[in-house]
């Protein structure tokens, strides 16, 4: 019987490279148990009913929740659950003891811990669950959730495999009082909210494409998060990284892709691992808008911000312009730039050309101009500004526009998703990043992978096929 730890963390392991032997089996093996635990509770978990809890709130009571999984995740948002008020931890879950252990000084106030989420949700004094598990579990502690009468905010992807997109949208189709939030946290930021509107409104004119990439050096290695390196329960860079930024591409765009091509590989990584170590895909839109996506994990360079940042962002180009955003860290502030990029003169750019020499086409080709930040809405000048705010407003930009000041968000946009969730929560509303939101991004993560291990070019509309095959 393998030893019992957290579905979000497996047993420590070395970083291998490609210069050394592949793994023997046993590594696998060692995986392959460390996940076994989490699914034995979950398929057995399926079997069990639960009896339907309703809980009716007033907009300033406070929502008494639970975390489930207790892993990195877990553990970072039980951090920022002590940002949030009017609200309650008063349970924690996971299989692991250490994780437990970890998790239960960064959690708010004192909960209960369990190691079987079933016992978890069978207490009707929580109202609503956090759901940080590995994402092969999701969907069946998701549907026990719901099966209880919680709320559920549950991370991304929402969920693994192709069949379980149709039954997560009829089981929450049937319980419309219950919450339903995915963990997609872009949707909840400031830059990028911002930016959405200044696609909106035309400011850098059609959109066009749209470029992200996410990239590491290393990538995943042997250690805490071996169960990542397996088809049979990880989706892979996909589904832990591009799914972010899919749903960044889906909403800018404001429509979702009709088709995804894409190559994978295992070309570094030569550890015994069946998910791919570098993608690259391109989702085609229905206007002809494309995002073309990158994931390595040989090298963290990102070609944006003027080298200030590694690793991931996107790019969001238009006829008119571009915006280079990224969210931001515990660490590092979210970024936003804007690069203007005036349309043609039609009628003098012919004239002009009418009269120059042949080759005079060839210096159009000039240096670019220096970007501006993108304004949140404080640096905004309105028309209730006294003149001290006008006066601060006015500087602040100035000073932003010399580079010696950036603007930053007011709240972590995880705190603001959190906040969010336990609002809809009390009041009914539907979250920005809502069971729709969430299963668009998935269908588009699991058939990006079948793009690839295929070879083909995957419709979105195959999802129900290949869910009821």
């Amino acid at each position: 019987m393998p030893k019992k730890v957290s579905p979000s963390d497996a047993p420590s392991r070395k970083a291998t490279n490609a210069n050394k032997a592949d793994h023997s089996d046993l590594t696998r093996r060692e995986a392959v148990q460390t996940a076994g635990a989490a699914v034995a509770v979950a398929a057995l978990a399926s079997t069990v009913e639960f009896p339907r809890i309703q809980k009716v709130r007033a907009a300033n009571s406070v929502v008494n929740y639970a975390v489930i999984g207790t892993g990195s995740r877990g553990t970072y948002h039980l951090k920022h659950w002590k940002n949030i008020d009017n609200s309650q931890c008063i349970a924690i879950c996971d299989i692991s003891d250490e994780a437990l252990k970890k998790a239960l000084p960064e959690a708010p106030g004192k909960p209960q811990t369990y190691k079987d989420y079933r016992e978890l949700l069978s207490r009707k004094d929580i109202d609503a669950v956090q759901i940080a598990t590995p994402l092969y579990t999701h969907f069946a502690i998701t549907k026990d959730s719901l099966l209880a009468g919680k709320h559920v905010f549950c991370e991304k992807s929402l969920v693994f495999k192709a069949d379980e997109v149709g039954a997560l949208r009829a089981l929450v189709a049937e319980r419309p009082k219950q919450v339903m939030q995915v963990g997609l946290q872009r949707r909840y930021s400031e830059f990028y909210q911002t930016a959405k509107q200044m696609v909106d409104k035309g400011m850098i004119g059609d959109v066009t494409h749209v470029y992200a990439q996410w990239n590491r050096n290393p990538g995943w290695v042997f250690k805490k998060t071996a169960w990542r390196l397996f088809k049979e329960y990880s989706g892979g860079l996909t589904a832990e990284l591009a799914s972010h930024q899919i749903d960044v591409a889906d909403w800018m765009f404001g429509s979702h892709p009709e088709f995804v091509v894409g190559v994978g590989g295992i070309d570094y990584w030569k550890d015994g691992r069946t998910v791919y170590d570098n993608i690259q895909l391109i989702f085609k839109y229905p206007k002809g808008q494309k995002l073309m996506y990158s994931a390595i994990s040989t090298n963290k360079h990102l070609s944006m911000f003027q080298g200030e940042r590694t690793e991931f962002g996107e790019r969001i180009m238009g006829t008119q312009g571009t915006i280079e955003i990224t969210v931001g860290t515990d660490n590092e502030p979210a970024l936003g730039l804007w690069y203007y990029e005036p349309g043609p003169k039609v009628e003098a750019a012919a004239k002009k050309e009418a009269s120059a020499p042949a080759s005079a086409s060839l210096m159009s080709t000039g240096k670019g101009g220096r970007p501006l930040p993108i304004l949140l809405a404080k640096d905004q000048i309105g028309e209730n500004d006294g003149f001290l705010s006008k006066e601060m407003k006015f500087a602040r930009r100035w000073l932003y526009s010399k580079g010696v000041m950036t603007p930053e968000e007011t709240r972590n946009p995880v705190d603001v998703q959190l906040e969010e969730f336990l609002d809809c929560v009390r009041t009914g509303k539907r979250p920005k990043a809502d069971i729709e939101v969430g299963l668009a991004d998935s269908t588009a993560v699991i058939l990006a992978n079948i793009a690839m291990d295929e070879g083909r070019r995957v419709r979105m509309d195959e999802i129900d096929k290949i869910g009821k095959a």
